[in-house]
């Protein structure tokens, strides 16, 4: 669905040396996981003997049960088409390699050898076993089958799936067989692993295999062998883990006495995607591999996973506080180096009492603050109008006041009335040209007090405003530093909340963050707000949500519909999701001939739509291919 998959990590009920009673409990994971539509499971290392049979693995009895046992697991597998890996042992010419089996309805697809054998501490594998990383484009004869055999071997689905092995040790490795499975393709990888517990190796753990999965753009399932090992020298937790490009989506409790299971569902389409969107991923050595095309597999009905509505706000987890002081002093040293170089000391910004505003104020009083300069040097203009409210205004006087600034104040309504007539425009006439007089001559006052006071005019405009063109050309549109150009509404409210904990201005920004948002151009009644935004062009998280789904991997719109459905299911119903979808993407389109000459302006995320670096686009592309596609769900 949409590119997801549904990945397994198991860890089974381990009895040492009886392949008979571990393959019992392989096999009620395996019906488990086919019931909950996983498409790929994977199990601990040396899976059907238990890790821990040392020098068992050189008795003949003990390879002839796991494989006797491997074979009624096949039987049993026939009509499943869930793809199963378990660790065995594999005798070939005359040398024992720990190997993973690679099953499906009732085959053997491939068996990959272990490449890297501890030697030391609690570890000597190389007393029963012998590396495998020179196997390459060989086949073994296991179970009366000739089988491919070697660590070259990818798994594929011809659709968004390839898949690799490594076992345990392999990932520890200075150069993991991952790294190369990667290169040649696979976004999905496994790990049969026995690693025992010590204080704090779980934790590290854990951030091998998160980094992994980043480092390789790719999902990483990971399955340790638990409790049920031998406890003679060590002890076994059972640690299973699914990680996804630098993030673990699903972890397990260790130490469990049952049969553990834990699922994730990957979007395994947006890790294709990003690979070929952000990374230097395409200059990695390709080496020959043999991949294997795998049977249909299981289609998850729903996608169980929680999809976030503000992709660009950090997760809940996150330190709030050393989020946003990166994300401030990101835009206050932007703005540092700008005015040092071009000797200016001076900044200008039009303060409205909104969001952007109060955001870029705060964020170069901070570069003020960190460069010892006088706050008295930031000269806020307001500049009220025919839409402007006492509210707004009040806020943006009381902001200035508490920062310490030079506060001037504008108003262009007489300046706007003689545009009118000087252009013979009706000023009862309410229409765009009414409303973007307004914000030109806002911006050409900005721009002719920065020349008189030796100054540079800060950019309000932020990322969402942007994508969306919503801005008045050589209006809002134009600055000489726009500082807010990297940073999406929704992530702009998140850091003005953080400037609350300053408790002089702490009142003021509730209210700031209060009030709609609202280019205040239309006259107002008693004083209130009577032209909203959102109204107009839809809910700024919706659009973030889209913008970002839309530039991070190339979503296609039906899947970022599907997306959004899910994260807002309780706030939007899918035609209004609709309906502002279609809006985004018809605005995207026509509005890019304002990002092509978009001032300088500091990157903030991963996301941003410079035309000097992040996104280069012709300003007439059409958007039609973009809105069938979100009309026949494609």
């Amino acid at each position: 669905m949409f590119g997801y998959y549904r990945v397994a990590a198991a860890v089974n009920k381990t009895t040492v040396a009886n392949p008979k009673k571990n393959a019992e409990e392989i096999l009620t994971l395996i019906h488990n996981a086919c019931d909950k539509e996983v498409s790929v499971i994977v199990f601990p290392e040396l899976t059907l003997t238990g890790y821990t049979a040392s020098d068992l693995f050189l008795n003949q009895t003990l390879l002839a049960s796991q494989n006797e046992s491997l074979y009624d697991i096949l039987n049993n597998i026939k009509e499943i088409n869930t793809i199963v890996i378990v660790g065995i042992a594999v005798l070939e010419a005359d040398r024992l390699y720990n190997c993973a089996a690679v099953l499906q309805s009732g085959k053997i697809l491939g068996v990959v050898p272990k490449s890297y054998l501890p030697n030391n501490k609690e570890f000597y594998e190389k007393r029963q076993f012998v590396s495998g990383r020179d196997i390459v484009r060989t086949t073994v004869e296991f179970l009366d089958e000739e089988v491919p055999f070697g660590v070259d071997l990818l798994f594929t689905d011809k659709a968004d799936l390839t898949f690799g092995v490594e076992i345990c040790e392999d990932l520890w490795a200075v150069t993991p067989p991952s790294n190369h499975m990667t290169s040649n393709g696979a976004n999905l990888l496994f790990n049969l692993s026995a690693s025992n517990e010590l204080i704090g190796k779980h934790e590290y753990r854990e951030e091998l295999v998160r980094t992994q999965s980043a480092r390789c753009m790719a999902a990483y399932v990971y399955a340790s062998a638990g409790v049920g090992e031998s406890t003679t020298d060590t002890v076994y937790g059972g640690h299973a883990i699914i990680s996804e490009y630098g993030s673990t989506v699903a972890q397990n409790e260790r130490f469990t006495l049952e049969n553990s299971l834990i699922t994730a569902d990957i979007d395994l389409e947006r890790l294709r995607w990003l690979r070929i969107n952000e990374s230097s991923y395409s200059d990695g050595r390709r080496k020959k591999t043999r991949t294997i095309q795998v049977s249909a597999l299981p289609k998850i009905s729903y996608i169980q996973r929680e999809i976030s509505p503000h992709p660009f706000v950090p997760s809940q987890y996150a330190d709030k506080q050393q989020r946003c002081n990166e994300i401030v002093h990101i835009q206050a040293h932007g703005l540092i180096k700008r005015m040092t170089h071009a000797h200016i000391k001076k900044a200008v910004i039009g303060i409205s009492g909104g969001l952007d505003s109060t955001l870029a104020l705060l964020s170069t009083h901070k570069a003020f603050e960190i460069m010892g300069w006088d706050s008295r040097n930031i000269i806020a203009v307001t500049m009220p109008g025919f839409g402007t409210t006492s509210r707004t205004k009040s806020n943006a006087v009381k902001l200035c006041e508490a920062l310490g600034v030079t506060l001037k104040t504008v108003d262009i309504t007489d300046i706007s009335l003689k545009e009118f007539e000087a252009i013979e425009h009706d000023k009862n006439e309410h229409s765009v040209t009414y409303e973007n007089v307004q914000a030109r001559a806002r911006t050409s006052i900005l721009m002719n007090m920065a020349n008189k006071e030796g100054g540079l005019v800060i950019g309000t405009g932020d990322l969402s405003e942007i994508a969306l063109g919503w801005s008045t050309y050589n209006g809002d549109h134009m600055s000489m530093y726009a500082l807010n150009s990297g940073i999406p509404k929704t992530l702009i409210k998140y850091v003005i909340e953080y400037f609350k904990s300053n408790a002089s201005i702490s009142d003021i920004i509730d209210d700031i963050l209060d009030t709609p948002i609202s280019p205040e151009l239309l006259p107002h009644k008693e004083d209130e707000i009577v032209q909203e935004t959102e109204e107009i062009v839809g809910p700024y998280e919706l659009h973030d949500f889209f913008l970002y789904h839309f530039i991070k991997y190339g979503a296609k719109p039906s899947k970022i519909l599907h997306l959004a459905s899910i994260a807002f299911d309780t706030k939007y119903d899918e035609d209004t999701i609709k309906q502002w979808l279609r809006l985004f993407l018809r605005r995207f389109f026509t509005q890019q001939f304002k990002r092509s000459c978009m001032p300088d302006g500091p990157k903030v995320g991963t996301i941003s739509l410079s035309p000097r670096a992040d996104w280069k686009m012709p300003s007439d592309a059409d958007v039609e291919v973009w809105l069938k596609a979100l009309d026949n769900n494609n």
